[in-house]
């Protein structure tokens, strides 16, 4: 009788064990997970993790409460940059961080934290110096960008076109490494270009590798005069964007403006890493074909129309200045390229606010430069319930012919007429 028990028991446990692994799967590429098949799909597998494991809170929140559609696809390997790979190794050993000041010296390309210690106290800070240095988007960027405004109400309100140009005087990967004597990391010009009432207006920003803020000035067509900014402009709106300037690239300050990073954790995330080469269509003007990207033609109407892949990602916390529109922000970024993907932001209640999200995908650039593009920013602003979408449909990495002497506050002026 004891045995029969036994018998029946294993039975029973065989059972239960069959039924929950039959209705477990490993989805294929293509699958779609909505708010419909969430909670019978979340048990279930892809690329041997499962669904649940894959979503972060507020990805699987706005699955459930704001219509996102995530359509799986399976990772492809990141190429390898042979340049990146050299300068790592020839330059990295003279990087120092001090942890009084968390600042650092000794840069001069490649990444300048290749190896991240879970266990190391600063291991955050070091992850977002990673990024901060070595952006992978070129020794240039050169692009033209739109920025949609999408109400989750209305849909598509407008759009105006822009052009973003960047240069790197440091971390170079052709050439020298540096460019002048060091103490400039970035210049960069973000400039309107439509409609026709905010033609000519743009900004100019000189970043130095010091914890000193920025010099920026703003250009007014209108006045024919520039502006100087104050040295808290790092973090303010653009214009009447749903961004600030700190939003742009997910994380657009340097490390130590920030009072603290703690690494929450390593997992594995859905992220865009193979982005869509069709985000602009200037064909389809003030229509919801102009782009592509983005589901506008469904409620809350700034969902993006994309494949995500999984990538195992470092989790980490920034705590915001006091005189910071966020209290905290949550990054998710790639334990290889150290590129977040996203970012959840909160206000100073501690409430969440923004999710700022990136469309990247891998792009050589003419000169054989090997780049990490962002073809598209969302950034969603649910307590207004609102979005601003930025799609780059015009990006030249490393261009020919263009050379220090184009960054100027005078060449901004010319650009602007």
């Amino acid at each position: 009788m004891r045995n029969i028990k036994a018998m029946g028991i294993a039975a029973l446990i065989a059972v239960a064990y069959g039924a929950s692994t039959a209705y477990a799967a490993e989805l294929p590429a293509g699958t779609v997970i909505e708010k419909s098949n969430l909670d019978k799909i979340k048990n279930d597998t892809f690329d041997g993790h499962t669904v649940g494991s894959l979503l972060t809170e507020k990805v699987e929140w706005q699955i459930r409460e704001w219509g996102l559609r995530i359509t799986l696809d399976s990772a492809k390997p990141y190429p390898d940059d042979p340049a990146m790979v050299e300068a790592t190794k020839k330059y990295s050993g003279k990087v120092k961080f001090d942890p009084a000041t968390r600042e650092v010296t000794g840069y001069m390309a490649g990444v300048p934290f290749p190896e991240i210690s879970e266990s190391d106290p600063f291991s955050a800070d070091k992850i977002m110096w990673n990024f901060y240095y070595n952006p992978r988007e070129g020794n240039i960027a050169y692009n033209r960008f739109s920025t949609a405004a999408i109400s989750a109400d209305k849909g598509l309100e407008n759009s105006s076109d822009w052009i973003y140009q960047r240069i790197s005087y440091k971390g170079r990967l052709t050439g020298e490494p540096i460019i002048g004597d060091g103490s400039v990391l970035t210049k960069t010009f973000v400039l309107a270009q439509a409609p026709a009432d905010i033609k000519g207006l743009g900004t100019f920003a000189i970043r130095y590798d010091s914890s000193k803020v920025e010099d920026s000035w703003a250009y007014l067509k209108s006045a024919r005069r520039a502006r100087r900014l104050s040295g808290g402009a790092w973090m303010d709106p653009v214009g009447g964007n749903d961004f600030l300037n700190d939003d742009l690239d997910i994380f657009n300050a340097r490390p130590s403006w920030y009072p603290k990073f703690k690494l929450l954790g390593k997992r594995y995330v859905l992220a865009i890493t193979d982005s869509r080469k069709d985000v602009f269509n200037a064909a389809k003007k003030g229509t919801p074909d102009e782009f592509p990207a983005i589901d506008l033609k469904n409620a809350p109407h700034w969902n993006p129309v994309e494949r995500w892949q999984p990538r195992e990602v470092y989790v980490v916390e920034a705590t915001a200045p006091a005189e910071h529109p966020y209290s905290k922000r949550v990054m998710y970024v790639d334990t290889k390229m150290f590129r977040p993907y996203y970012s959840e932001n909160y206000d100073k209640k501690g409430g969440f606010w923004k999710f700022v999200n990136a469309h990247v995908r891998p792009v050589i650039a003419e000169d054989g430069a090997r780049a990490l593009y962002v073809t598209y920013l969302d950034f969603i602003d649910f307590k207004s319930r609102h979005a601003s979408s930025t799609p780059v449909y015009d990006f030249k990495v490393n261009p020919k012919n263009v050379n220090e002497s184009h960054w100027s506050l005078s060449t901004l002026e010319s650009l602007a007429q």
